[in-house]
């Protein structure tokens, strides 16, 4: 498989935020409802805590999930002055993992979803599926970490195969 464009860098990132401990389906439908209800991101940190809640609801994890999402863009709002993270392509890609996962709430896999997916960067994500079929065929060890298992894949891929690596897993 080869990379396809996908959403601004912002909303992959809200989007991953969404896709926490729930399905696909499920963080998707809480995804096009939020944006149905918010198209900018302004009008998120806007929306009072009960209307966030209620657009992504079936995401499981509501207010956990709202309050983090509205916290992010404040964040990323008050450091760069704007909700975009396309700046976030022209650093080197250490720095952008470094940036993003300062966030309070987004770790390795969150801040490699969004470098991969929206910015096409070769980070590689360590989902669930990822780490236990990389254990299996004995990629990393047992009892490697997902942070551990970052570091160690993505250092044993090219960074055309990131890609490919993590749909094909």
């Amino acid at each position: 498989p080869s990379p396809t464009p996908g959403e601004d860098a912002l909303g992959e990132l809200v989007a991953t935020i969404l896709s926490q401990s729930t399905t696909d389906v499920n963080s998707g439908r809480a995804y096009a409802q939020l944006r149905a209800m918010y198209p900018t991101w302004e009008e998120v940190l806007d929306a009072g805590d009960n209307e966030l809640y209620e657009a992504i609801k079936q995401a499981g994890l509501g207010r956990v999930k709202a309050a983090r999402i509205k916290q992010t863009l404040r964040e990323v709002l008050r450091r760069r002055g704007e909700l975009r993270l396309e700046f976030l392509s022209g650093l080197p890609l250490a720095e952008a993992k470094r940036w993003l996962t300062s966030l309070d709430g987004i770790g390795p896999k969150t801040a490699a979803c969004v470098l991969l997916f929206a910015l096409g960067r070769p980070a590689l994500p360590v989902d669930t599926h990822v780490l236990r079929v990389s254990r299996r065929l004995g990629l990393i060890g047992q009892r490697t970490s997902a942070e551990r298992a970052h570091e160690q894949l993505e250092a044993a891929l090219a960074p055309e195969m990131v890609y490919p690596f993590h749909i094909d897993m």
